[in-house]
Parts: C-alpha cells; sequence; structure tokens
C-alpha cells in the first residue's frame, strides 16, 4: 500500500475513534477527531481525480465540501460544547460516501 493511502486511512481511522470517544474524553476526543480531519483532507485533496467531464468536476467539488464539512465539525467540538457537531459531520460523510461510490462509477464510462 502507498504511503498516501496508508495516511487516509490513518486519518479515517482517528476521524473515526474521535466521535466515538467524543462521548467520554470530551476535550482530548477533538484533538484527535480535528487532526483526523485534516489529515484525511489533506490527502484527498493531494490524490485529486482528474476528471475531463463536467460530472467528475462536479462530484470532486463535493467531496472538497465534504472534507471541508468534516474539518468544520472539529472546530464546531472546540467552540460549541453541545451537539451541533454531529450535524456537519454528518453532512461530510454523507457526501464523502457518496461521492466514493460515484467517482468510481464515472471514471470507467
Amino acid at each position: 500500500m502507498k504511503i498516501r493511502g496508508i495516511l487516509t486511512m490513518a486519518g479515517a481511522i482517528m476521524l473515526l475513534a474521535g466521535a466515538m470517544l467524543k462521548m467520554t474524553l470530551s476535550n482530548e476526543a477533538s484533538y484527535l477527531y480535528t487532526a483526523g480531519a485534516v489529515l484525511f483532507a489533506i490527502m484527498q485533496f493531494l490524490g485529486r481525480v482528474k476528471g475531463k467531464t463536467f460530472v467528475v468536476r462536479r462530484l470532486v467539488t463535493m467531496q472538497t465540501i465534504g472534507s471541508l464539512a468534516l474539518i468544520a465539525a472539529g472546530v464546531l467540538m472546540f467552540t460549541h460544547h453541545r451537539n451541533e457537531w454531529i450535524v456537519a459531520m454528518t453532512v461530510g460523510a454523507l457526501l464523502q460516501l457518496y461521492t466514493s461510490f460515484r467517482i468510481p462509477a464515472e471514471m470507467e464510462k
């Protein structure tokens, strides 16, 4: 596995662990989640798909918005002490999930 894939997976695991630990370790989990979100977003920006069609460019833009929503959730963990971050994390996760299936399907066409 390439180093970029390993770092992307590490960021995703940190995201998941930080979100799960937020229930018990409030402040420490925020640092873990935010570091994972930033690492995951950086690796996605570096591994961008170069699409020529409008559909692929739109999906890559959606993926970027999803990454920014995951980072925004990390920021909300620090600034708001309720559960507002869950909305941003859910939006980011849904956009990431959608684009992870659609981009490869469009690239095959």
